[in-house]
């Protein structure tokens, strides 16, 4: 793959901060959608298992959306072609749900609209991660203004809202993917998706890249790397959904919610802009660093099962740097390692279609009832969860070199 890679142009100046607009436009977005897209729709007369539903149905759906997209996304010749169309589509589909009312109606317009935004993570991760190699810039700095632009998001639309109409979260959703979609067309670098340079070769056709995906799918070692990073990664299902809920129950109050919140993603951000680089010169390998992450998601859980006071929760939110951040990079640094040449966007994706889909759908479908018979005592089955990665993690060890 890298000699393949070192025969084509060289990347256009500037392609880090390229990158790192296209992560805050996309993490903006994401930073808005993920904590008030409930409140619009109970706003809207939802109640708590129909808008559970609506959140379900497009991470469930990623096991078949996922690998489809991925695949089409692949046909172009460009990279930044396909996070075009997806953010145009999304931003078309976040305006028409504010343009109807009913369940059944948002429902398709939803599934949509957060496919469709969802499948520009992996594509974004694949062009990052080969302009960082080609470029030499490290791939959690652009990626990092991504986690910087979710918490400004956040926190200035709970500013917005406090005077603002609710139906500025669907605003402010549209516009970001408006905003995505000329990023992708006028400022993203025009990165190839075929190895080579334009003229020499064609991105694989149809069925080939069905193909690729099939030797994906019956690599043991690379399907038992995605498994591992998506269970450390869906673990975190009760905490994003019950974690508030918990921390009320025991008294903390919803203001000091939201600062633990922001202080796991500013925690996530130091790793990314410090301890990356610091873990590449220091030359700590991606796996060592998921069975970190894993180790640190067993620790982070087991102690929040126990309703520890208010003073414990900081230093347990800082091990997010580690459960959250160490094991995302180890994860698509794992991926582009053992994915062939031309098979990147697809094993991206598949690593998204597990950790951001089927996994987390499913312990999230678990998490309400896990709350309801246990309260924070669920905690444990995501526990349970990242040991299970960890174990998947260690076992890589014997079919992989050191790291």
């Amino acid at each position: 793959m890298n000699s393949a890679s070192e025969s084509l142009p060289p990347p256009p100046a500037g392609s880090a901060w390229r990158m790192g607009l296209q992560y805050v436009l996309l993490f903006g977005a994401n930073g808005v959608s993920l904590p008030f897209a409930g409140l619009w729709f109970h706003a809207h007369g939802l109640d708590g298992a129909e808008i559970g539903a609506l959140f379900a149905a497009p991470m469930l759906g990623r096991l078949v959306t996922g690998p489809a997209i991925a695949l089409w996304a692949d046909g172009f010749r460009y990279r930044r072609t396909a996070i075009a169309f997806l953010a145009l589509i999304s931003a078309a589909a976040y305006a028409a749900t504010g343009l109807v009312e009913g369940f059944w109606l948002w429902a398709p317009l939803w599934f949509v609209a957060a496919t469709a935004f969802g499948s520009i993570i992996p594509l974004s991760d694949v062009m990052t991660l080969r302009l960082a190699r080609r470029a030499g810039f490290t791939f959690s700095v652009p990626r990092g203004f991504g986690s910087a632009s979710f918490v400004g998001a956040n926190v200035l639309m709970g500013a917005l809202l406090v005077k603002a109409p609710v139906d500025v979260v669907l605003v402010w959703c549209v516009g970001a993917g408006i905003a995505m979609a000329v990023c992708a067309r006028w400022v993203l670098p025009a990165e190839p998706v075929a190895d080579t340079l334009v003229g020499e070769a064609e991105s694989p056709k149809g069925w080939a890249r069905f193909a690729g995906m099939g030797l994906l799918l019956r690599n043991r070692t690379f399907m038992t790397a995605i498994f591992a990073v998506g269970c450390v990664q869906a673990a975190h299902a009760f905490y994003y959904g019950f974690s508030a809920i918990a921390w009320k129950a025991q008294g903390i109050p919803e203001n000091m919610t939201g600062l633990l919140w922001a202080a796991s993603v500013v925690v996530e951000i130091g790793f990314m802009w410090w301890g990356e680089p610091w873990r590449r010169k220091a030359g700590i390998g991606p796996l060592t660093v998921l069975a970190v992450g894993a180790g640190a998601a067993m620790l982070r859980w087991t102690a929040l099962a126990f309703a520890p006071p208010l003073w414990l929760l900081w230093p347990l939110q800082t091990l997010h740097a580690l459960s959250f951040a160490a094991t995302y990079l180890a994860g698509v640094q794992l991926v582009e390692r053992l994915s062939p040449p031309g098979s990147q966007t697809v094993a991206q994706t598949l690593s998204s279609v597990l950790s951001a889909g089927v996994l987390i759908g499913l312990a999230t479908l678990a998490a309400g009832p896990l709350y309801d018979a246990f309260g924070v005592k669920g905690y444990l089955a995501m526990t349970a969860m990242a040991a299970v990665g960890c174990v998947a993690a260690f076992s890589l060890g014997r079919r992989l070199r050191p790291g």
